[in-house]
């Protein structure tokens, strides 16, 4: 495997979910000129490791094979090269440890996520951990029913925060696609000057997206029920209009947010049914983030 070519990290353990995220792997990869790797991490069992290490060889040989052929068959469907590897330890951890070898592009990883409450909130699936401290994009696919393609993507904005490096990256992936981008921010104020402010503001962003030859519309979107979080209001809306992926930022600021992605953006990644590509802001040359995150 050559750490130089565009290279897709699929995560799999054979579960439907993971099965589906790697079809969505398919067109992305064609897209990108790129190869799949597939990656199985089988965890390890501690002190009983050794007791049951022959048994251990035999799953690792029958993983091996099953991985081979699931390679074999994803070549055949998506039409580009693909590698296997498999790895023991913490999931999570193993993952970003061959993202980083590989020089992976993007991590593409199906997720059971989180229906609310402490274990969909909070930092405790290998999802989160990666989606937290990676260093290059991942689509997260909880969903089961998904389109091929990707014909509408939902950009959540708040408009207070420095925005441009996800706009752009957006930008470079909606035209791999021909997509429509559709912006969208939560508003939960009457304030009349703020209204007309984001509605300015939103302006700017649609025109710069138009400008850069895509279709793309712009919608403020307020609260109604009153108790709904941004999550809520943005996941609902991307239902609603029928979205093939929702782009937000990510955070790792410090050693408290190290702990905590945005509660949005853990938000949406553990609850929506839509693909979310979660995206790693630069750092400046100082070290801090030149993008505030959703």
């Amino acid at each position: 495997m050559n750490s130089s070519t565009n290279n897709i990290l699929v995560p799999v353990d054979f579960t439907e979910q993971s099965l589906i995220a790697l079809s969505q792997s398919y067109n992305l990869a064609r897209l990108m000129n790129a190869e799949i790797t597939l990656l199985k991490v089988i965890e390890e069992h501690g002190f009983l490791s050794n007791i049951f290490q022959k048994h251990e060889e035999e799953v690792t040989a029958e993983i091996t094979a099953k991985l081979d052929a699931l390679a074999a068959e994803t070549s055949e469907k998506a039409g580009v090269k693909v590698n296997t590897m498999i790895a023991k330890g913490k999931p999570y951890a193993k993952i970003l440890e061959v993202s980083q070898m590989i020089q992976a592009k993007l991590i593409l990883m199906g997720t059971s996520g989180g229906h609310g409450g402490i274990r969909g909130r909070f930092i405790g699936s290998n999802a989160l951990h990666i989606v937290k401290e990676t260093t290059c994009p991942v689509i997260t696919i909880r969903g089961k029913q998904h389109r091929e393609g990707c014909q509408k993507v939902v950009l959540p904005l708040d408009l207070t925060k420095e925005t441009k490096q996800k706009v752009d990256y957006v930008i470079q992936f909606a035209k791999s696609f021909n997509s429509e981008v559709i912006v969208v921010s939560a508003l939960f104020t009457k304030d009349e000057f703020i209204v007309n402010k984001l509605h300015r503001q939103l302006q700017q962003v649609k025109n710069f997206i138009e400008e850069n030859g895509l279709k793309c519309n712009a919608e403020i979107v307020k609260g109604i029920k009153g108790d709904e979080t941004e999550a809520d209001v943005i996941i609902d809306y991307a239902k609603r209009v029928e979205s093939d992926l929702i782009v937000i930022m990510t955070q790792q600021e410090n050693e408290f947010t190290d702990f905590f992605l945005g509660s949005t953006a853990q938000q949406i990644i553990s609850e929506s049914e839509i693909p979310v590509l979660s995206l790693v802001p630069e750092k400046s040359k100082d070290g801090s983030h030149i993008t505030t995150p959703y």
